[in-house]
């Protein structure tokens, strides 16, 4: 059987994305969009099925209506307020009416090229592995409203395509809201040097999980040896190498299997498996049910 392409959407563009939901906006910037999100005129209900981007999502949200939010295997319903970060290549998916509200920004990893630390190992609320997403009253939406305001008020004052003074002014809310995440949530990764290999490595499985399942792959990628890697992600996960790349392909293949309507054939091929038996095995020692009753119990 041939092989099928993934029908989750893939968005490289922030416009592209902006394009699908529909909104009216526009970004002139390719790389940057603060889009300060207002109830429109019309009675509009929006629906974006399963989809992954390219870029980082972040925002501040208000909810006066219905809502729904799903993100890797959670679903939220009807949050007052959330605080969500969504690092690339992660599913995501939502519905809501004319009645949300709050501050959205988007960017590419290249907005902050002139910010010499990693990325992930500065800001670790954008997680490879996960969507990080807290739930609160309306009375901490108000206290984090102005600190997004200062970047808003910075980016649409600006007559520079780059908006470099927002961008800065970016970074400054990000370190704010690490210590504010710190309160909420105890699990929040450190960036040690150790966590730091561990998420080169996921970032790898995350670009290659389909075609490369072992772990001296990875290892050359990484320029160490396949037993360093092995030894150095057991102590800072306590899970062995392997278990991590199984893992992400066990999580996509829940992915293509609740939001998709491909056959469990397909989704084998898709993922790369010799057969659909050697798939089933798979599902059913990483997710503990077999590919068809996951589906079942889902819908």
């Amino acid at each position: 059987m041939a092989k099928i392409k993934n029908t989750l959407s893939y968005y490289t563009e922030i416009n592209d994305f902006l394009a699908s939901i529909p909104w009216p906006g526009r970004t002139t910037d390719p790389d940057f969009y603060c889009l300060r999100l207002k109830p429109l005129d019309q009675d509009l209900q929006i629906y974006r099925p399963p989809f992954k981007r390219s870029f980082y999502f972040f925002a501040l949200l208000f909810n006066s209506g219905k809502i729904e939010v799903n993100y890797g295997d959670q679903t939220i319903h009807d949050p007052d307020s959330y605080l969500v970060f969504h690092s690339p290549n992660l599913v995501y998916s939502f519905a809501h009416n004319n009645a949300l509200e709050g501050y959205v920004i988007y960017f590419k990893p290249k907005c902050f090229s002139f910010f010499k630390p990693d990325f992930h190992q500065q800001f670790p609320l954008f997680n490879v592995l996960h969507t990080n997403l807290f739930r609160f009253g309306h009375d901490t939406f108000k206290q984090l409203a102005p600190h997004f305001e200062t970047v808003f008020t910075s980016y649409e004052r600006s007559a520079k395509a780059q908006h470099i003074e927002a961008r800065i002014k970016l970074l400054g809310l990000l370190y704010y809201l690490e210590d504010f995440a710190l309160e909420k949530k105890e699990d929040i990764p450190v960036a040690t040097a150790q966590q730091i290999l561990l998420r080169k490595f996921m970032q790898l499985i995350d670009n290659h999980y389909i075609n490369k399942r072992t772990v001296q792959e990875y290892a050359d990628l990484l320029s160490v040896t396949a037993n360093y890697l092995s030894q150095s992600i057991k102590h800072v996960s306590g899970k062995n190498a392997l278990a991590f790349i199984a893992e992400r392909l066990a999580r996509e293949a829940r992915s293509l299997i609740q939001y998709t309507d491909f056959t469990v054939a397909e989704i084998a091929y898709q993922l790369n498996f010799s057969d659909p038996a050697n798939f089933g095995k798979f599902f059913k020692k990483h997710v503990g049910l077999s590919p068809s009753e996951f589906r079942n119990q889902r819908r």
